[in-house]
């Protein structure tokens, strides 16, 4: 597994070849050291061991194995001009976690091909490198970074139509939200330029989802997922006092047993908000109801694992489901 490499900044007599080291990790293409030195001196380098050939085009000023700066940049210098990363690669370089870190996704242009033979011939210590081309990447797409890279916004949403399943395009659109580091606003914005996005109405739908909450998920569908699976119909949207006196609206509750599910949205990842929501649990908990959480998409992705949570807990509660009804066989 790669690793972080610490780099110090060059001396304060250091030549641009030094500086350009440090900036692309020391990472360059042949193109680029040829302005700075001979070929001749890049081919001793090599043969002496202080220098690495990496793949046609590409050499690493050291001799070690690639860290992940190093890996990312040979991805990015590897597929040609106009390359930057993309998808989950671009996001997790933001900041958000828990994504697949391998194989690396790196973004072209439409107007050109990758440099593919480059790419099928990197070294054992590089991952696998996907190079995606597009044709709609403005500037607005584009984020100020060493390599290069899409914004957040535009890497999950690239993240989700190149994701290998439905759960994970979700997963990944709801871990960007609740882990901060993008507002469901900025995917929409980031969409609405992408006519032909991979999984494009799936993934307008789970932002909405996201941002809306309950809101987003209209009562008819919630009844619809409890009548599927034989589960008893909660009463919607029922108002209820808290401990301070306010109102509150709760989304399904069956007063019989007990229980009450909340649907969550995105204003629900506010800090200010989340306190409230966890004194809101205290007292749903201490008054003895159960209370149930789920994130908004997450009841329009995975309704199976919802309800089977639900049912849990009116059993749980004292609810006893009725037997199903089998047709006689006839011999």
């Amino acid at each position: 597994m790669a690793v972080k490499a610490v780099r110090m900044l060059p001396a304060d007599d250091a030549d641009a070849l030094d500086w350009l080291a440090f900036e692309q990790a020391g990472v360059l293409t042949t193109a680029q050291v040829s302005d700075l030195v001979s070929e001749g001196t890049v081919r001793g380098r090599i043969r002496s061991g202080r220098w690495r050939s990496i793949c046609r085009g590409i050499v690493s000023t050291g001799n070690g194995r690639l860290s992940r700066d190093q890996q990312l940049w040979v991805a990015v210098l590897a597929a040609g001009p106009g390359a930057m990363l993309a998808g989950a690669t671009a996001a997790t370089e933001a900041g958000v976690r828990g994504l697949r870190r391998e194989p690396l996704h790196v973004l072209v242009p439409a107007v050109r091909r990758a440099a593919r033979t480059s790419l099928r011939r990197l070294p054992i210590d590089m991952p696998a490198v996907l190079v995606h081309r597009t044709s709609v990447l403005p500037d607005s797409h584009r984020q100020l970074a060493r390599p290069p890279r899409t914004t957040t916004a535009r890497a999950l949403i690239d993240a989700a139509g190149w994701a290998v399943s439905v759960d994970e395009a979700q997963g990944v659109l709801a871990a960007g939200c609740q882990q901060r580091r993008v507002l469901p606003e900025e995917l929409q914005a980031a969409l609405d330029v992408l006519p032909r996005a991979p999984r494009r109405h799936l993934i307008q739908q789970t932002v909405r989802d996201i941002a809306g909450g309950a809101e987003a998920l209209p009562e008819i569908d919630f009844l619809r997922l409890c009548r599927r699976h034989r589960l008893p119909l909660p009463d919607l949207q029922e108002r209820r006092l808290d401990a301070a006196g306010r109102n509150r609206w709760l989304d399904a509750y069956w007063r019989q047993w007990h229980v009450q599910v909340e649907i969550d949205g995105a204003h629900h990842m506010d800090a200010g908000q989340w306190a409230d929501d966890m004194r809101w649990q205290n007292d749903v908990w201490t008054s003895g109801d159960r209370i149930l959480r789920f994130p908004a998409w997450l009841v329009r992705a995975r309704p199976d694992e919802v309800a089977d949570t639900v049912r849990r807990a009116l059993v749980a509660a004292g609810w006893t489901p009725t037997p199903e009804l089998r047709k006689p066989t006839h011999k």
